[in-house]
């Protein structure tokens, strides 16, 4: 990141301002619904994510999800919620659920801020990272689950497969 993003990270109360800077300097299309509310998109190995940050400054909480685009269909509800149970348990920072209105695996995790005057690029950054690398980690077991008809057992084993070597 440029200098001037990190002097605009140490200068800001609110995160969506560095955020705000921050997808502008590497133009990345965004929309700022107001000061507390923050939509990106962003293309994956596997689909499109679309990542959305609310700002609660009475709570001194910043709020981010990252949502699949991968709609479950009814009928398979059930299993994806057996598979997000397993995959929260495999989870270091955050979590999955499934948004109840239309269906759709997203990763959730609120930051508290409670004594932090100012939020770095970095900081936003690692949140961002994360995020998208456990959708990466983990839409191969969803696959597995709705079109595989893989058990959800089966579903996270065969997506934590780690390979090794060449074939």
């Amino acid at each position: 990141m440029t200098a001037l993003l990190v002097e605009t990270a140490a200068s800001a109360a609110n995160p969506l301002d560095v955020l705000e800077a921050m997808f502008t300097s590497n133009e990345w299309p965004f929309e700022r619904s107001d000061e507390d509310e923050m939509v990106v998109e962003t293309t994956g190995g596997w689909c499109d994510y679309r990542m959305f940050f609310a700002w609660r400054e009475d709570l001194h909480a910043l709020y981010f999800t990252c949502a699949f685009d991968l709609k479950i269909p009814k009928e398979k509800r059930k299993g994806v919620t057996e598979l997000l149970a397993l995959v929260n348990e495999k989870m270091w920072l955050g979590h999955f659920d499934l948004c109840s209105e239309d269906g759709s695996p997203t990763f959730r995790h609120t930051l508290p801020t409670r004594g932090v005057k100012c939020f770095s690029v970095e900081q936003l950054e690692d949140l961002m990272d994360i995020a998208l690398a456990e959708c990466e980690r983990f839409y191969p077991a969803f696959q597995f689950l709705l079109w595989g008809g893989y058990s959800p057992e089966q579903a996270v084993g065969a997506a934590l497969i780690d390979c090794r070597g060449e074939a």
